[in-house]
Order: structure tokens, then sequence, then C-alpha cells
């Protein structure tokens, strides 16, 4: 019988995602599942463009160019500038969605074997691309009890070795919703031109700050230009995580120039899912002041229930809309499937993402969750007041 690679069998399940067949069983059975394990916002997509999508007079759907339609990346550029990032057309090649943006920045700076530092916990792909690329993960941890700011430079540089070639941050976080100071970013860079790495930065929430916190960019500093990978997609900004479409942005001219052949070997990025990200952005700054608005409430809604919980800690989110949560129990991986497999209360339950899932480091985070507060404010509460009951029915058994 034909073997499968043992690069296949290393790929990581996703830890968001794996327990979609028991929420099925649940909802088979006629509950109601609360969905806090996945990062699908309920914000409407821009008018703008799924009109632009209705309306597109095409005759031949052709490929587009690799890096992207001109005009998307001209549009895309001028909308960098106004936010005060210095990106221009050239340091831009669109992607299916910001996770090839990844893989094509682990395939243009890693070989196999190479190593990549990531403060954990972290996106849970972020394990599957390194994987996918051969290239080995070094966690450093932050903690629940920091608010998961950023660890040491000291904690990193002991881990840096010859084979490493980049540190990868998500800021705003996922899961942690923890957002990166102007020194954090700072201590990084210097850190990174000192050592000769490349500083990859997933910046896909960069709009979603709350406490009138400023993103600091990596795109904004000076002398980081040959270091700086930026790393976006339209997914969460537009509520358009069904578009798969994101770029990868850097002023490294090699890196780009290897990251286009990449591009090239997949021919092209969608080409309606240009069409509307292209018109998305025409999106009034109003659409962005309310869906600010709307999860700055929801997070103090979530963070405020989530306190009512005896033995409950977390850590309030300062951007994007995760939170992580250490319960009160002894296995959030079997808690989370007994939620949905063994537990209702009135019909009803609700769907976490263990956070375990979200470290490299075997034996971190086995008690903690991840929730996305993605639902209106009354499903929110309504969701954290069935998981006080579970925690007390599951530690009961």
């Amino acid at each position: 019988m034909p073997k499968i690679s043992n690069k296949g069998k290393q790929m990581p399940e996703s830890p968001i995602r794996k327990l979609v067949p028991y929420a099925d069983i649940a909802k088979k059975k006629g509950n109601k599942v609360y969905h806090l394990n996945i990062g699908q916002p309920d914000i409407k997509t821009p008018d703008v463009a799924l009109k632009a999508i209705k309306n597109a007079d095409i005759k031949v759907l052709e490929y587009s160019h690799s890096a992207g339609f001109e005009s998307y990346r001209t549009k895309l550029s001028d909308y960098y500038k106004t936010h005060g990032l210095p990106i221009n057309v050239a340091d831009i090649i669109i992607t299916t969605g910001g996770s090839e943006a990844l893989l094509f920045a682990m395939g243009s700076t890693m070989d196999q074997g190479d190593e990549i530092i990531i403060p954990e916990p972290f996106y849970a792909n972020y394990n599957g691309f390194s994987t996918a690329s051969g290239v080995t993960v070094v966690p450093v941890i932050s903690a629940i009890d920091t608010g998961f700011a950023l660890p040491p430079i000291a904690a990193f540089e002991q881990l840096i070795t010859s084979k490493t070639k980049a540190i990868l941050i998500c800021n705003p976080g996922n899961p942690t919703g923890y957002l990166y100071s102007k020194e954090e970013i700072m201590q990084l860079a210097e850190l990174v031109k000192k050592h000769d790495l490349f500083l990859i930065a997933d910046e896909v929430y960069r709009e979603f700050t709350y406490d009138g916190d400023i993103h600091y960019s990596v795109m904004n500093i000076p002398g980081l230009e040959q270091h700086a990978i930026m790393i976006d997609s339209v997914s969460k900004r537009y509520s358009m995580c069904g578009a798969r479409i994101g770029c990868i942005v850097s002023k490294n001219i090699e890196l780009m120039a290897t990251a286009m052949k990449y591009a090239q070997a997949r021919l092209s990025p969608p080409t309606f899912e240009q069409i509307a990200s292209e018109a998305a952005l025409e999106t009034p700054q109003s659409y962005f002041d309310e869906v600010i608005t709307e999860y700055r409430d929801r997070r103090d809604t979530l963070i405020a229930e989530l306190n009512k919980i005896e033995g409950v800690i977390v850590a309030k989110p300062k951007g994007a809309f995760y939170c992580i949560a250490q319960l009160p129990i002894d296995n959030a991986d079997r808690f989370a499937q007994w939620l949905l497999e063994s537990y209702d209360l009135n019909g009803e339950t609700v769907m976490v993402a263990p956070a375990a899932g979200f470290y490299s480091t075997p034996g971190i985070g086995l008690t903690e969750v991840r929730i996305a507060y993605v639902l209106k404010k009354t499903d929110l509460i309504r969701s954290v007041q069935i998981l006080k009951a579970a925690i007390t029915a599951y530690n009961a058994l």
C-alpha cells in the first residue's frame, strides 16, 4: 500500500475546525450552538464590494497578472499611504489570502530545517504553514498574567541559532488580542538587524484597536526595509473571509522577486475576489467607525461576563476580536468536546477553541480556550451563562 508522507502525517489538525463534527452532532440533536470558536465576523460585507461582483461585465474569466491586478495594487498602495504606511505598488504581491502570503514569505526566506521564532500562543495555522515549508517553529512563551505582552528580548536572543531566519509576530494578535507597542516593535527591529533576520508581521487585524492605542507597523520603521515583511488580508477588515485575498508586502527587492516566482507557480490570484477587494477600498470610514465601536462593546461585554465566573482568568485584549481565557477545568480539549457531545442548557451549548493548539510547546495551554467575540452582545452574554453552568456540571462529573 502506498505510504503517506511524513510531512503529511506531521501536519497538525486545526484546533478551530477539528471539533466541527461534534458541533454537527449537537445540531442534529436539535441543540443550538453558539460559535465562539472561529473568527468569522457576523458584520455585513460592504455593499460596494458585493455590488462590484454583481455588476462585473466579464465575457472571459481570464488569468490576472501573477502579482494581482495593477489597478488593485495601485489603489492598495494609495490606501496604505493614506494610513501612514510608505508602501509602493512594487512592494505588493496579491495572494490567495494571508495564508498564501505567509507560505510565500516562508518559502522565500527559509530552507528545509531552518528555524522561525514565534511568540506563543500564536495563530494555529503558523504550525501548519511551517510544517508544509519544512521549517521548525521555535516558540518563545508569552504569559496570560502579562496580558501576553512581548516576552523579554533576551528570551528571543537566547533562541537564535545559525538556523534562525526570521521572527514572526501577529499584531494585533490572534489568539490573544494583544497589541504590541511601538517600543516592543522597535526592540524586535533592533534584534533582527543585529542578527540579520527577517521580521514577518501578520497585520491583518491592524484596524481593530479599541482603547486609543495606535497600531505600529513594521513598514513604519526606518532602516528596517530589508528585514520587514508585512502580511495583510481583506478577510477581517471588510468581513470578507470567503474572498481569500491577501498580500505580501516588502521593500526588499530580492525577497519580492523570489516571492514572485512562487506567485507565478500558482499562476494568479482569483479574479472576482480581486474585483470585490478593489471595490472594498471605497468603503467609507463610517463603516469602520461602526465596526470598531461594535467590537469594543462586544469585548467589554465578554470580558465583564467572563470575570463573573469564579476561577476564570482572562487577559483583556487590546485589538483583534479574540481573547484567551483560562478555565477552572482539567483539560480544555475534553471540555470542548463534552460541551458539544454531552451537554446542553435548555437546548443550547457553546463551541470554543481549545488553546493548546495555539501553542507549539507540548503541555502548555491545556486549560485555556480561545474565544472569538464575533457574536452580538446578547448572544455573548447567553454563551457565557451556558459556559458558567457547563463548568459547574463538568467538574461535578
